[in-house]
């Protein structure tokens, strides 16, 4: 059962989609679930994806965390000094916002509804 405020997914920045894909499935038998041409999806242990949207995509690893009310999570990283960097929206599979923390680390926190 997924719990408020704990890691849940994990998103990796890729260059290019095809090449990524293929390094990981040789190098360590990844399988992988694709949401059109520039998002695939993998579960290994701790689900994840990579994300190959130039416009998009993060520079760095995103550390993703999971929320049950999306608005009343969003509301105390506020209120706890973190900074919206993108107000919630809509992706397939559900909603999500980033924000970052006091150190400048952009995270995001998700629902499914």
């Amino acid at each position: 059962m997924r719990e408020d405020g704990k890691l849940d997914y994990l998103e990796l920045p890729a260059a290019s989609l095809p090449e990524t894909k293929e390094f990981y499935s040789r190098a360590f038998g990844w399988t992988f679930v694709d949401y059109g041409p520039t998002y695939a999806a993998f579960d290994q242990g701790l689900d994840g994806g990579f994300d190959a949207d130039q416009a998009e995509r993060t520079k760095t690893p995103l550390p993703i965390l999971y929320a049950h009310d999306l608005e009343a999570m969003q509301a105390k990283v506020q209120a706890a000094g973190g900074v919206i960097l993108k107000p919630i929206y809509a992706f397939p599979g559900g909603r999500r916002f980033h924000f970052a923390d006091p150190a400048g680390t952009e995270m995001a926190v998700w629902s499914e509804n």
